[in-house]
């Protein structure tokens, strides 16, 4: 990782669709080195895809929450079940599998607070390996950027 590379990744988290014409003249290099190291940082695994975010208040899912799950026996198999599980929910945006006190952290989006606490009690609860759920409702979600490998 180099400037370029540090400059093209900060360039294509702020807007992945930028042309390889229009990164190359932001990065004032030539066309044929901004597609080069695109795609070097592609073939490292460095740039893992391409996502769409989305306005979740313009699905219907206004309120945003993290749920904070512990489960019993914490084993690799009732934790990978679990995992499957939650994945599947629609209500689910991001899954952390955590270590601590938390076995998980579910970053979730609904409706309103009577789908927050159906979801919780309806969906989550019925789950026999859980033994505890926190919920906190988020207020506000701001996205970061991670640019450069730490040293």
């Amino acid at each position: 990782m180099d400037e370029i590379d540090s400059a093209l990744l900060r360039l294509l988290q702020q807007d992945a669709h930028r042309s390889n014409r229009e990164l190359a003249s932001m990065l004032h290099v030539a066309e044929s080195t901004c597609l080069e190291r695109t795609r070097g940082l592609i073939r490292r695994g460095v740039v893992a895809g391409v996502h769409a975010q989305v306005d979740l208040k313009k699905l219907n899912r206004s309120v945003q929450a993290m749920v904070a799950v512990r489960l019993h026996p914490p084993d690799r198999a009732v934790i990978e079940s679990f995992h499957s599980f939650v994945l599947e929910l629609e209500e689910t945006i991001e899954v952390y599998v955590t270590s601590g006190t938390d076995d998980f952290l579910i970053h979730i989006g609904v409706r309103d607070n009577d789908h927050l606490s159906d979801f919780i009690l309806d969906r989550l609860t019925q789950r026999r390996e859980i033994v505890d759920v926190r919920t906190s409702v988020i207020f506000r979600h701001d996205r970061t950027r991670v640019v450069d490998a730490l040293e």
